[in-house]
């Protein structure tokens, strides 16, 4: 008999930890894949953030689950707690800061000492809006990134510049690393189309809160333009 056509989807679910120094737009990133929004007044992230996403991808239908930790120092030792059985990380730095790329070399080394299983490494250079104050060559970092065995990539959360590819990729790499290492604690199971649902996100609280408050924001931007244009007409 001959092969199905369209082979039964799978179903993957994976825990992707968020790492780098304050300030380097980490919370932004996320909140700008899985919320479509940006805004300057993100708080920083106290301890860690939680958010949830599926997505439709070669022939698998991929959650992830983002732990987006916090990048003050005082915060570091809790870091464990969020990179443990992880399967993919999002090392993040600020193109404008080298001492933030600096840092993402130490997350690195203390992965490779706390984690066992085979993980999908991910160095995101943030704000490449800014490539007028750059300190960060994209060369310097690509080669970085081949040297560990990483995906590459320079962001922008304000502009979106390079975000959806980055989870993209990071999401086709995850389903490559399931059926290469099995120890890698990643499981794939047939998808049960009955519960089929469409793409969804999950927020933490205050940054649902964040988001109704962007949206009031343009809102007003809209009828402030509006009043405008008739005081012109009139």
């Amino acid at each position: 008999m001959a092969a199905a056509l369209n082979p039964r989807m799978k179903a993957l679910e994976a825990k992707v930890v968020i790492l780098g120094k304050e300030g380097v737009g980490k919370t932004s990133l996320v909140v700008r894949y899985v919320g479509k929004i940006f805004s300057k007044n993100v708080s920083p992230t106290v301890g860690a953030s939680f958010f949830t996403f599926k997505m439709t991808v070669d022939n698998h239908r991929v959650k992830l689950m983002v732990w987006d930790t916090a990048g003050q120092e005082r915060f570091r030792s809790m870091a464990p707690m969020y990179y443990r059985k992880a399967n993919a990380a999002f090392l993040v730095y600020d193109i404008t800061q080298y001492n933030t790329f600096e840092n993402v070399k130490t997350w690195v080394e203390e992965l490779k000492t706390a984690t066992e299983s085979p993980m999908v490494l991910c160095v995101l250079g943030n704000k490449c809006d800014l490539k007028d104050q750059r300190k960060v060559q994209s060369d310097e970092a690509l080669m970085y990134a081949a040297s560990i065995g990483a995906l590459f990539f320079e962001t922008s959360a304000l502009t979106n510049e390079g975000v959806q590819e980055a989870f993209l990729r990071l999401s086709l790499a995850l389903i490559s690393l399931s059926k290469s290492a099995p120890n890698c604690g990643l499981v794939t199971k047939d998808y049960d189309s009955r519960r089929k649902s469409e793409d969804f996100l999950s927020f933490p609280p205050s940054l649902v809160l964040l988001k109704e408050q962007i949206k009031g924001e343009e809102e007003e931007r809209e009828g402030e333009e509006k009043d405008k244009t008739i005081g012109k007409c009139c």
